[in-house]
Parts: C-alpha cells; sequence; structure tokens
C-alpha cells in the first residue's frame, strides 16, 4: 500500500476536529471562565441551603433559566447565595426564592416565583422573599420527638 499525502492530510484533519469537539465539551462542562454567561446577578439570603451547590440550576415553573454562581455567609451570618438569571427576564421586585429538591432525595435548586410588581429587579439587586431548604433528616427527628412526647417518653407503641 503507498502513501497517499492526500489521505494523510483528511486523517490529520479529522483528528483535529475530533481534539477540538473534545476541548470544546470540556469547556461547556467544566467550571472554566469561558464557559459562564454573564447576565442578571441576584443575591438571596437562606437560613438554610440543605446542600445547594455552585452551578445548581434557577428554574422557573420547571424552565432552566439560569444557575448558582456563588454561595457564602453573609454579614448576618445567614448563607448568601448568588445567582445568574437570562438578563432578558423581568423579573419583579417581590420575586420570592425557594431552595427545593429535584424529587425525594434528588439535587436541591433554586426555584423563582414571580410576584405581581410591576418594578424589575435589576443586577446586583436582593431578593428579599426566601425559602430555606427542607431537611429531612430534621422532619423525621421531629416526628420522632413528637410521638415518643405523645406517649409519655416511654417509646411504646400506641393501639
Amino acid at each position: 500500500m503507498t502513501r497517499s499525502p492526500l489521505r494523510d492530510l483528511a486523517a490529520g484533519l479529522f483528528v483535529l476536529l475530533g481534539l477540538a469537539a473534545i476541548a470544546w465539551l470540556s469547556f461547556r462542562v467544566g467550571t472554566h471562565p469561558f464557559a459562564t454567561r454573564g447576565g442578571l446577578r441576584l443575591h438571596a439570603s437562606f437560613d438554610q441551603t440543605g446542600g445547594l451547590k455552585k452551578r445548581a440550576p434557577v428554574e422557573i415553573s420547571g424552565v432552566r433559566v439560569g444557575q448558582v454562581t456563588d454561595i457564602g455567609l453573609g454579614k448576618d451570618f445567614r448563607a448568601r447565595v448568588e445567582i445568574d438569571v437570562d438578563p432578558s427576564l423581568a423579573l419583579p421586585v417581590d420575586t420570592s426564592a425557594s431552595i427545593v429538591t429535584a424529587g425525594l432525595l434528588g439535587d436541591r435548586y433554586v426555584s423563582l416565583q414571580l410576584g405581581g410588581e410591576s418594578e424589575n429587579l435589576k443586577s446586583g439587586d436582593e431578593i428579599s422573599f426566601t425559602e430555606s431548604a427542607v431537611i429531612m433528616e430534621r422532619l423525621i427527628g421531629k416526628m420522632v420527638h413528637n410521638a415518643n412526647v405523645g406517649d409519655g417518653g416511654k417509646g411504646e407503641a400506641k393501639e
């Protein structure tokens, strides 16, 4: 079999195209700064984030409109969450944010519920109406505690 420069060129271009596709996918999936899109940056304070992570989705009515960009501790010792949402959205100033779970044991995400005010949030504004994450372990602990209190702390089953 003889060597053909045209076939070598085609094989080389195919390999370069494959490497470019892998590089593009790694930038899209990874946390590289080139993959972030600038938008409407908002802040919300929560009593409990319940395992919310950076890059968690932000949704309105089940549609992804942004992501969590930062989670830190605010001056008031509450969790301060920064979200980046689509800049084309007009979110009223009385919009509320809740940390919810996808399914029973799924990942946490931020759900936005729109308000009715005519004035809209601007980049850097604070979402003042928030609902913290529900921690299943705490709910189960309260149920067990209340069940024990109801029977005088004896732990006996009621008939």
